[in-house]
């Protein structure tokens, strides 16, 4: 199975002088991690639309192996609380992120603690995502009449309309999970394993084809880092899921977030079952 640790966001004035050395320049701070890592969670997408020459920059500065998540947008997820989500998809997906073409990753949606997990919106919104990166091309489509040019210029001829989209959902309450469980399931969507030190449940049941982790912070919410210790444990969870996981490290308030993802991934290297791109 293939394991792909990164960090979640990568531009942080405290990483100068520690991960990012003195002479590494913001621009090419992406750049940097990119040539240590193989994936990094996109957060600035959350919380506003990002302009399609910024993905295309990403996609520019990566190697072909990287791979980026992606997290929804708030105004679908804590706004609309998933009401009437159709063009509040098609918005975001039509802002350009498809631009990312094959280095892009899952999906990352996020819901707020206290949504109804029972709710018939959530089922009516998984069904909706695009399982390809074609059908995502015909949602995007209804975000505008302005995107049949950018369509041309950003999201290309089809060539890479085959690809598979995978989704992922990160709720911070228990209640109604049980009736959660099998509908995410059904539509392969993977329930996040999230640690957030403690302010909300962790659940590492695996839903989906793939699992996706979360590591927000050990004991304070993103600070901290995680010993040894704990990251054995993860390294143990994600080898008896058995399948490929993405892994996120957001305890990045102290910095610890890069050099915790580079320690895992050394850990999981020194494990038969794993496959662990990147070159750290």
């Amino acid at each position: 199975m293939q394991v792909r640790i990164g960090v979640s966001g990568w531009s942080y004035r405290s990483w100068h002088g520690d991960y990012y050395p003195s002479s590494v320049r913001q621009r090419d701070e992406l750049a940097y991690l990119a040539a240590r890592l193989s994936t990094a969670e996109v957060n600035a997408s959350f919380y506003r639309l990002q302009r399609p020459s910024t993905y295309q920059r990403w996609y520019e500065t990566v190697s072909a192996d990287f791979r980026f998540a992606l997290k929804g947008g708030r105004y679908l997820t804590h706004l609309r609380r998933l009401r009437d989500p159709r063009q509040p998809l098609a918005n975001f997906l039509g802002s350009g992120v498809l631009a990312l073409r094959d280095r892009l990753g899952p999906m990352l949606w996020q819901l707020p603690a206290d949504f109804d997990l029972t709710s018939p919106d959530v089922p009516a919104f998984l069904a909706m995502l695009p399982r390809t990166y074609a059908q995502a091309r015909e949602i995007a489509r209804e975000h505008g009449p302005a995107l049949a040019a950018a369509d041309r210029h950003w999201f290309g001829d089809g060539e890479h309309d085959a690809l598979p989209l995978h989704h992922a959902l990160e709720v911070r309450g228990e209640a109604g999970l049980d009736r959660l469980l099998p509908v995410l399931a059904e539509y392969d969507v993977a329930l996040v394993a999230s640690d957030g030190a403690g302010t909300w449940p962790v659940f590492t049941e695996p839903t989906a084809s793939f699992a996706y982790v979360r590591l927000h912070g050990p004991e304070v919410l993103y600070h901290g880092g995680y010993d040894d210790a704990l990251l054995e444990e993860w390294a143990d969870r994600i080898v008896a899921w058995g399948r490929d996981t993405w892994v996120y490290f957001d305890n990045d308030a102290d910095g610890r977030a890069p050099h915790d993802a580079e320690r895992l991934s050394t850990i999981l290297r020194g494990r038969s079952e794993c496959v662990v791109p990147g070159a750290v």
